[in-house]
C-alpha cells in the first residue's frame, strides 16, 4: 500500500498522464533551444563554408536572417554559405 506522503509527491504526474508528461518534456526541450538559440555557435564550431553544400545554402535556411545574419551562427554569414545546424525552409 502507498503512503499518502508517496501519493501527494506523486499525483501531479498521474493527472498528467502519459501525453501530458510528454508535453512537459518537450516544454522542456523548447526552453533548453531557447536557451541554445541565445548562445550562438562559433563558426568553427558550426562547420561553417563560404560556400553552398550541393543545393543547400544559408539563403534558403529557416535559421538564416537577411541579408548577413543567422540565428545559430555568430558573425556575418554568406547568403551563399552552409553550415552544419542548416535546415531548409518550406
Amino acid at each position: 500500500m502507498e503512503s499518502k506522503r508517496h501519493f501527494v509527491r506523486f499525483a501531479p504526474f498521474r493527472l498528467l498522464g502519459l501525453s501530458g508528461l510528454l508535453s512537459a518534456a518537450g516544454l522542456c526541450a523548447a526552453s533548453r533551444l531557447t536557451r541554445a538559440a541565445n548562445e550562438k555557435l562559433s563558426k568553427q564550431q558550426a562547420e561553417y563554408q563560404d560556400s553552398p553544400k550541393g543545393i543547400q545554402m544559408c539563403a534558403t535556411c529557416t535559421v538564416f536572417e537577411a541579408p548577413h545574419s543567422c540565428k545559430v551562427v555568430e558573425g556575418d554569414v554568406s547568403p551563399s554559405g552552409w553550415c552544419k545546424a542548416y535546415a531548409m525552409a518550406d
